[in-house]
């Protein structure tokens, strides 16, 4: 089931992304890093949906070559660190950039 999910959640990312200009300023990135970032992506929104404490929170993911970038509000420092712990331990990640505010 779980398989399921993330390869259906990785063709919704991935046919997004179809229509979106390259060359832009960022990374180029071929098609194989694409899936690897969706992947990494839909695989971390699962974990934070899993857990009781994060799963409430709007944590913005996003996957650039390995490089996943979090973005949000969190009520508290120890939340900044789960969830930044929580993004290491996903499989193919390479760093984890932390811009979570904690507003609490």
């Amino acid at each position: 089931m779980s398989k399921l999910l993330v390869a259906l959640m990785t063709a919704a990312v991935l046919a997004g992304c179809a229509g979106m200009p390259g060359g832009q300023g960022g990374p180029t990135r071929t098609a194989g890093q694409a899936v690897d970032d969706a992947t990494i992506g839909t695989r971390l929104k699962a974990a934070y949906a899993g857990d009781p404490e994060l799963s409430a929170l709007k944590i913005n993911v996003d996957t650039t070559q390995g490089v996943v970038r979090l973005r949000g509000e969190v009520k508290s420092v120890a939340l900044r660190r789960k969830a930044e712990e929580t993004a290491r331990k996903i499989e193919g990640v390479k760093s984890v950039e932390n811009m979570l505010i904690v507003t609490g």
